[in-house]
């Protein structure tokens, strides 16, 4: 049985400041926890409804009720298992050819979807300013079904990085050059902005090219698409222009 003290420190993890006193996050669901054992991330304990369907050697694993799992989830269809897990020391950051360069990212879904179509794109390293939402955060683990254990995700002050990067800084930009023309450079961080207000001046300045991704439709009704869903079309162009 799941004492109040543990439910209590469980459900605390839902804030960044309780996820850094304890140093602990949550991972959900058996398909995502399976994830776990071929990364880098410790695990902790296991709480699950059905521990026999999890083969995890050396790994503590306790027998909980449903009803415990609801108390413990942030799902609102919780699922069978909940990871308790050590949050990893910074990684050092380092250029790598391809990277995503997130500027104010405020929605746990969308920084999710970014770092699931980062892994899908073979994309290693993703960068964050300061004030991104914290990747730890259980909506956005959640969101990335998994491929947060396969991609590198940095904080730091993005000024200071992308004044002295060797990677060309592109960002998008309603008057910039068409996706499906630009000459991609060998070397690129792809810059996406806050959801409501886009990148800050001071990011903005420090671009080298901007882009934009063309219209087609003859309805004026949508202003812009969501950030996840215009990183993924521009990163389907860049990486079809590269072949």
């Amino acid at each position: 049985m799941l004492t109040a003290h543990t439910i209590k420190v469980l459900q605390s993890l839902d804030k960044k400041k309780f996820r850094q006193k304890y140093n602990l996050f949550l991972v959900e669901g058996n398909k995502i926890i399976s994830e776990l054992p071929n990364s880098n991330f410790k695990i902790k304990e296991i709480f699950s409804t059905n521990p026999q369907n999890l083969d995890f050697k050396d790994t503590l694993i306790h027998q909980i009720t449903e009803n415990e799992l609801k108390k413990i989830s942030f799902l609102q269809n919780p699922k069978d298992s909940v990871a308790v897990c050590e949050i990893k020391e910074s990684f050092k950051l380092k250029d790598y050819c391809t990277q995503l360069v997130l500027d104010g990212i405020q929605d746990p879904g969308n920084l999710g979807t970014i770092i699931r179509l980062a892994d899908w794109f073979g994309i290693e390293q993703i960068i964050c300013s300061e004030d991104t939402v914290d990747f730890y955060n259980p909506k956005v683990i959640q969101a990335t079904m998994g491929s947060f254990t396969r991609v590198k995700i940095v904080y730091c002050n993005l000024v200071d990085y992308l004044s002295e990067t060797d990677n060309v800084n592109i960002g998008t930009d309603m008057d910039g050059e068409n996706i499906y023309t630009f000459q991609r450079p060998e070397k690129l961080n792809l810059i996406l902005g806050n959801e409501g207000n886009g990148m800050r001046e001071e990011t903005e300045k420090l671009l080298q090219n901007k882009i934009s991704i063309p219209r087609f439709g003859k309805s004026q009704s949508t202003e812009s698409l969501n950030v996840s869903m215009a990183a993924g079309i521009i990163l389907g162009q860049l990486f079809s222009s590269k072949e």
